[in-house]
């Protein structure tokens, strides 16, 4: 019964009252007595009513506050439609990663993880060469966290985390992907500007150098798909800590960007030594005391161009980089770099890209996967950086959603810069050096590399997909060939200074949670 149900009773009750003459007989007064009980149970009940529904309003009103603090809550923890993690207040949070169960077989053993270092390719002067190498791996397993905002409609800040369990100790150098434990690939922040087209990236990520597949844009990095962790030959990247920043122009069309990046060179050769020389360093403080550390003068710097004029990816980019060291107490200094350019094109899209990349310069081979050497010496310490090149093609077909295939050819090369002081041999691919053991077993070979060739086809094949992430497996062959200077008596029928092989096959299984 609600109130206003009991509210016309209650008024009728009240009229008859007054109604009644104060002369009424007797009987009318026990009339009047019960009407006034009448009317008094009426107002308790009212009463009871009125504080049951008191009760029921401050009960829907405490549900009410219930709902809205659970929306609240809800919302900080959604994100936004159209995007994935989980929301803590303006900052959208996106895990990510795989697990990896990987195998590997190479028929030159390298006792190597995952991740191939192609300039060993052992020569037959070495048992390795005689025996075959089999490995499974569950290391290059990633995890990587995003943490996305908008400042407001206009302004966007961003960072991110990836790190996989690749690194080694002993191994650890700052040249081409600072693999320190834990190893880090990459940590980074942005900011862009959209009034502006200016975007602002600090930390630790792929160099400028590296591809790109949407502008300049951070995390769109095209790598090569190979299982392999060092990638394939020719592919040219370092991750390396950097400052960079880039411009977009007619509405995303047009990119130009600038980069200085942290710079470590490689080198080869005879350095001079002595009283006053000082070539590179051990590791110091929180470096790895088991490998070296040029002495550079300034830090690497890349500036890249970017068009995408409506079909296809276009790259025009420069590295200047900035050698040093000292010789009878004497700082030599020598500028090194290159000039580099790709393209990305969609023969039939979403089914078919090519895809074709190149560098050329001089003290450019830190940036090659091979990690040929940047520069060599001369009897007097004289930095003398090699001329060298770099060259990528590769195939991706998108058979259906669920499998990739692609083809990748490579290949690097470091051209020979040699001096000769009386029975004393400098330089890279010095023609004097003993080159006549590399193919029998257990041989002299100094063996500098001239150039190291790959070609690899494989697939990814994406049986499982949903709201659970992805399941996939992978294959690929590797065909490695590393071909050296020659040197004295480098053999018959091999004036090159020969060459030495390794075929590789490696499987993956790995699962996408998010």
């Amino acid at each position: 019964m609600s109130i206003r149900s009991i509210l016309p009773g209650t008024v009728a009750a009240l009229a008859i009252l007054a109604a009644i003459p104060a002369s009424a007989a007797s009987s009318e007064q026990d009339q009047i007595d019960a009407l006034k009980r009448q009317m008094q149970a009426q107002i308790d009940y009212l009463k009871r009513q009125v504080d049951i529904l008191s009760h029921k309003q401050q009960d829907t009103q405490v549900t009410a506050q219930k709902a809205q603090e659970a929306a609240t809550v809800a919302a900080k923890l959604v994100p936004p439609k159209g995007k994935k993690g989980i929301q803590i207040g303006g900052v959208t949070i996106t895990p990510g990663g795989f697990i990896e169960a990987a195998g590997l077989y190479r028929d030159k053993n390298m006792t190597g993880d995952i991740d191939t270092n192609f300039n060993t390719t052992p020569f037959p002067n070495s048992s390795n060469y005689k025996v075959d190498e089999n490995r499974f791996s569950a290391r290059q397993s990633r995890l990587s966290l995003l943490a996305t905002g908008n400042v407001d409609d206009r302004t966007h800040a961003a960072a991110y985390y990836e790190m996989d369990f690749l690194g080694a100790a002993n191994t650890a150098n700052s040249r081409q992907s600072n693999s320190y434990n834990p190893r880090i690939r990459h940590i980074y922040a942005t900011v862009d500007w959209d009034d502006y087209g200016l975007h602002l990236l600090a930390g630790q990520t792929w160099s400028l150098v590296t591809l790109f597949g949407k502008g300049m844009d951070p995390r769109t990095e095209i790598t090569p798909l190979s299982i392999d962790a060092h990638y394939v030959v020719g592919f040219d990247w370092t991750r390396t800590p950097q400052f960079r920043i880039t411009k977009d122009f007619m509405d995303k069309k047009l990119w130009l960007g600038l980069s200085v990046e942290n710079p470590q060179e490689t080198t080869a050769g005879t350095a001079p030594g002595g009283a006053g020389s000082l070539i590179t360093n051990t590791g110091g403080s929180l470096l790895d005391a088991d490998t070296t550390y040029t002495i550079d003068s300034a830090p690497d710097i890349v500036a890249k161009a970017v068009f995408e004029p409506g079909w296809g990816h276009y790259e025009v980019y420069g590295i200047a980089s900035f050698f040093r060291d000292r010789a009878s107490f004497s700082n030599k200094t020598e500028v090194g770099g290159g000039a580099g350019a790709a393209m990305v094109l969609p023969i039939v899209p979403k089914m078919l890209d090519f895809q074709l990349s190149g560098l050329a310069g001089s003290g450019i081979g830190r940036y090659g996967t091979s990690q040929l050497p940047d520069f060599t010496f001369g009897a007097d310490g004289s930095i003398h950086p090699l001329t060298e090149y770099s060259v990528l093609g590769g195939l991706i077909g998108h058979v259906d959603k669920s499998l990739d295939i692609y083809l990748y050819a490579g290949i690097e090369h470091a051209d020979r810069w040699f001096q000769d002081v009386g029975s004393n041999h400098y330089g890279y691919g010095n023609p004097h050096l003993n080159n006549s053991g590399c193919f029998v077993e257990g041989g002299s070979c100094a063996a500098n590399t001239r150039d190291i060739m790959e070609i690899t086809p494989g697939f990814w094949w994406k049986f499982y997909q949903g709201d659970f992430g992805s399941v996939r497996f992978g294959m690929e062959y590797e065909y490695i060939a590393r071909n050296i200077w020659s040197g004295t008596s480098g053999g018959p029928g091999r004036p090159g200074g020969g060459t030495a092989d390794n075929n590789i096959v490696m499987t993956s299984f790995r699962y996408y949670p998010f």
